[in-house]
Formats: structure tokens, sequence, C-alpha cells
């Protein structure tokens, strides 16, 4: 028997079980595919070795930094291009993406390139509705969209929030428990009476350096390094394993009975709000463009719903974004697309979406190399049985600083011999 059964072998699941294992417990990893990690991983496209799922980790909290430099990879840590992103617009050409904003809330709702965006009356209503709220209005707001809503407007919300969110989270502002993706927005917003100055407070509070870092070589090093642990402290990882039930204290797999504390890193064996799962397919291009050497909409595009004929929700140049990538791609450019409902012809649609949003012209013949990756973004389900641990995105929230942040949270119930 051992101490600690971990179902799922994602990066939740690899954190936990590292920690988990470093403290002494004996660990068995099930994982139903052939390999771990999740959607945390590789591929190989037009030559070059690319993350096929998260490329970059937010830096606040020093969460992830901590795991990363821990794992030995400290000096391999590098920040993005500080060009920064460009928007979409529903309607009109691509602008810079407003310099003093979060998740898209602007610093100062009447600044030149807010009013870029939204336009004069529209940034006037904006600013005029935050300031003569009163500080309590939307403080109990339970998502970021209804805060923003509340404060700031719908135009602020479509046009602003809503395709930042999306980039970033692949969700909805109103799907977005406020406290999860902005934990310290709602005590600014009380302290300093309106959104706006709640949004510099923050920007000023935080520390000097980008939201997000990557990894040279890419983020995907960090399940090589988890999985090197694992081999080292003598966890029992079984790959092609599937649980076909658990309960408080057992996992069954087929006629075979594993008993000790059980974590189920693995979202279709937790209660399910009953939310359908968001689905998000991620399209990337290899090209020859010489056009693009000039990174001419900085790190990428954000896109705001409805922008006419543009499919896609946003695009990463990721060769402008990390000079490493650049180095390694030898005058190649790589371009990341995600899309919510994918397209029939997803190469084609993700060629003309590139053309369109960076503005250069990209020649079918001028795409080297296509791949498509799909995963599943469950929604919060429910809290699981008392006596199972449970991790990963679909109770932590998106993004690598959520996940290892409430993974590493609960390693140390565990340790103290408690689960919440």
């Amino acid at each position: 028997m051992s101490d600690v059964v971990v179902v799922g072998g994602g990066i939740a699941g690899l954190v936990i079980a590292r920690t988990l294992l470093i403290d002494g417990f004996s660990v068995i990893v099930l994982e139903a595919s052939d390999r771990l990690g999740g959607n945390v991983s590789r591929h190989v496209v037009g030559g070059i070795s690319l993350d096929s799922g998260a490329e970059s980790f937010a830096t606040r909290g020093g969460t992830v930094e901590a795991l990363v430099r821990d794992l030995g990879l400290g000096d391999e840590i590098v920040l993005p291009n500080p060009a920064g992103a460009w928007l979409q617009p529903a309607a009109g050409p691509a602008v810079p993406l407003p310099a003093t904003s979060l998740l898209g809330i602007p610093g100062s709702p009447v600044a030149e390139d807010v009013i870029a965006v939204l336009g004069t009356s529209a940034a006037l209503r904006a600013f005029a509705r935050d300031a003569m709220l009163p500080g309590t209005a939307g403080a109990k707001s339970a998502t970021l969209g209804e805060l923003v809503r509340r404060r700031m407007g719908d135009d602020v919300l479509d046009k602003l929030v809503a395709p930042v969110v999306h980039g970033v989270h692949s969700a909805s502002p109103d799907d977005l428990e406020l406290d999860r993706v902005a934990p310290h927005l709602r005590a600014a917003l009380r302290r300093e009476g309106s959104l706006a100055r709640a949004v510099r407070s923050l920007r000023v509070a935080a520390p000097a350096g980008s939201a997000v870092a990557g990894i040279r070589g890419g983020v995907a090093r960090i399940v090589d390094e988890l999985v090197a642990d694992l081999q080292r402290f003598g966890a029992d990882v079984r790959l092609n394993t599937r649980a076909s039930a658990v309960t408080v204290g057992s996992v069954t797999i087929d006629d075979d009975v594993l008993g000790g504390h059980i974590v189920v890193a693995a979202p279709g064996l937790l209660p399910s709000d009953g939310s359908p799962p968001r689905i998000v397919t991620l399209a990337t291009l290899v090209v020859d463009v010489p056009a693009l050497d000039a990174a001419p909409r900085g790190t990428g595009v954000l896109v705001a719903n409805g922008a006419d004929g543009i499919r896609a929700r946003a695009l990463t140049h990721a060769t402008a974004k990390w000079p490493w990538l650049a180095e390694r791609a030898d005058g190649k450019h790589v371009l990341r697309l995600s899309y919510g409902d994918e397209p029939q012809n997803l190469a084609e649609t993700a060629r003309a979406d590139a053309a369109a949003l960076l503005g250069v012209e990209i020649a079918p013949d001028a795409v080297l190399d296509f791949a498509r990756v799909q995963w599943s973004r469950t929604t919060a389900t429910e809290e699981a049985p008392d006596g199972i641990t449970a991790v990963g995105e679909a109770i932590a929230g998106t993004g690598l600083a959520n996940i290892i942040g409430h993974s590493l949270a609960q390693a140390h119930n565990v340790l103290n011999g408690r689960s919440e």
C-alpha cells in the first residue's frame, strides 16, 4: 500500500507528487495516456521544437519561478520582448494594447491609447461612470465581467477586457471568478474608491519586470525536470493506466485496488458543475516572410469579438516575443493562433487570419509547416468528497501560476494531515 495515489499525470499531479515524495511519502502516479505533462507538452513544427501548450507563465507571487529555480532551471528563465501586444478592435485597424491596464481594464479610461480603442464618447462615459460611483459599487462582484460592467460599462468590457481575457484565459470575463483571476483587485477597489485608481495602484505596487516569463527552450522543460525528480525520488509511475473508480482511501484499476490518500488530478473523475468544457484549438504556423522581421504587431495581437473576417481569438508572434526562439528559427517566423470554434479549414483560416492581423501578406507557399493541437479546459467543479484531495485546472483555474500554486498548497494540506 502506498501513502498517496495521484490519479492524473498532468502538471498539477506532477507538482503535488514531487512535493510529497521529497517529504518522504511513497507515491504512485497513474496516467491514462502514454506520457506525463498533460497540456504542457511540445511538438516539432518546421523542424523547430515548440511548446504545444503554455509558452509562458505569470510571474505574480513568484510561485512558478520558485519551482523552476528549485528544478534547476533558474538560469534558463527569460523575459519576453517588451514591445508588447496589439489589439484588433471589432472595427478599424489594429492598435497597440493600452499600456496602463490590468487584464484590459484601463488605469486611465481617457488615455490616448484607450480612446484609440473605445472612441472618445465611450472613453468619457467609462471615466465618468467609474468616477461618480461610490467606491463600494461593484465591490461584491462575483466575476471579473460583473465588476467591469458595473464600474466602466459594456464598451470597456467588450472592446478591451474580453479580448485580453479570451487571449490569456480562453474564457469569457463573465466566467472568471474575480478573486481567482485578479486576487488583489477587490481590495484595491475598496481602498482607492474607483476601478481605474485600483488598477493604477496595483500596477505601481507590482515589482519591476514583465507580468510573464518563459524558459529558454520552452516551458515544457518544467515537465522534463518534474519527471526526472519523480524518478530520482522513487515514484511508482504507471502510464496507460486508467482509474475506473475513485473512493476515499482507494482507487480501482480493472480488478486491482490501490490504497492510500487519494489525489485526483484528472477532471473527469471529479463531480462536475454541469457546464460543458471549453475547447481550445491552437494552430501553429512556421512561415518564411521577411516582412515579419520588423515585428509589425509587437509580440502578437488580441482580437475583439466580432472583428471583421477574423476567426482567431489571439495571435502570438512567438519569434518576436522570445529572442531565444528567433535564434533557433534562423530567419523563419513562428505564429500561434488560438480558436474557440475551430474553422473547417484550420490551416488556411490561420494563414488568412495571421496575414490580416499582422498587416503583412502571407502567401500559401510561404507557410513552411502547420500543426494543430486541441485541448479541453474544464470549468470549475464542485468540491471533491471529504478525504480526497483535488488539484488541477478545473479547481485552480487556468494558467500555470494558479495550477502550480494550488497544487503546492494542497500538498501542504496533505503533509499536515488534512485535505481542503
